[in-house]
């Protein structure tokens, strides 16, 4: 099983009906609302919470963007082992060249997830517990040696709770039939050379790292790692969740000591660079340095320099800024 964990989640409201504005969030519900049927159908088969199952997906793959997920349809991190005798695909995790599983749909990853659990002594005693019974089921599993993140149960149960995943472990949820579910292809990473567009990133702008301990997605962009702000994050808490001061938030970010974060915000969780790989940007009606700066993953200060402009300098309609030498 896969040892390295994904890093990170977010809060997702898609089962009270609510409609998160959040960006990132779009993602989970996206893949909830996908897979959740599959899950609730494998419950019936397998007696495994369906919870449980969409956690594990959810987490392993990464939102099932994850190389592995992506190419192999491969949700849970199953590696061959020796009675395998499907298709397979090769990449580095704990040793280089590990063999894992390949599916030809995502639908059969979940069921070779449920026969995996179902045939393996080691789990046999998870069986025995309530359906309902999210949290053993997520304790068993580590103590079982699914994964040795030592925090493997209580992320899953984060996970659970922050979707209300243990709605769909109630007997009296009707999934939908069965059908093909069309493989998750990979996301073409999209340019942030929009030129005169407005500068607003979003997930779908910026490449998925991991999720972190803090239950965090992280993002890269122009190589720094970011997250998107959630509703009534802080700077304080966002610096908590990685582990670092509140004034290297301010700092990598160029925040006012009491400014305010809003929710969706780019937030970069390590320095920028001093210079974007695209060569230049033309500026648009209303858009400031600060704006140009965040949206590139380029300094600040390094902006300033690369023009030939004094700080405090906000373009104009139209002007060019220069995003490196």
């Amino acid at each position: 099983m896969k040892k390295t964990l994904l890093l990170s989640l977010i809060t997702l409201y898609a089962f009270t009906g609510q409609i998160n504005l959040f960006a990132q969030s779009a993602a989970y519900k996206d893949y909830i609302e996908k897979y959740r049927d599959i899950a609730v159908r494998k419950m019936n088969e397998y007696r495994i919470p369906a919870s449980i199952t969409l956690a594990q997906g959810i987490l392993e793959s990464g939102v099932g963007k994850s190389a592995l997920a992506v190419n192999a349809n491969n949700h849970f991190g199953i590696k061959c082992h020796k009675e395998w005798s499907g298709m397979t695909y090769i990449m580095d995790d704990d040793e280089k060249n590990e063999c894992f599983r390949k599916y030809a749909s995502v639908e059969e990853s979940f069921n070779d997830h449920s026969l995996f659990l179902t045939t393996r002594p080691r789990y046999s005693k998870l069986f025995e517990l309530d359906i309902r019974d999210y949290k053993g089921w997520a304790h068993g599993l580590k103590s079982a040696g699914y994964a040795t993140n030592p925090k493997y149960a209580e992320i899953l149960i984060r996970i659970i709770e922050e979707n209300e995943l243990f709605l769909y472990d109630n007997p009296n949820f009707v999934p939908k039939p069965a059908e093909t579910v069309k493989n998750d292809k990979a996301d073409k990473n999209t340019s942030t050379a929009d030129a005169g567009k407005s500068l607003l990133l979003t997930p779908d702008k910026v490449t998925f790292v991991e999720i972190s301990d803090g239950n965090r997605s992280v993002y890269l962009n122009n190589g720094v790692k970011l997250v998107f702000a959630r509703n009534g994050d802080t700077p304080n808490s966002i610096a908590k969740d990685f582990g670092i001061h509140t004034f290297q938030i301010l700092k990598y970010n160029e925040l006012g000591k009491d400014e305010s974060i809003k929710e969706g915000q780019v937030i970069y969780i390590i320095p920028k660079k001093t210079r974007s790989k695209l060569s230049h940007h033309i500026a648009a009606e209303g858009e400031t340095m600060r704006n140009i700066a965040q949206y590139y993953g380029v300094k600040l200060k390094s902006l300033y320099k690369i023009n030939h402009i004094s700080e405090g300098h906000e373009p104009s309609k139209g002007e060019k800024i220069k995003l490196r030498k």
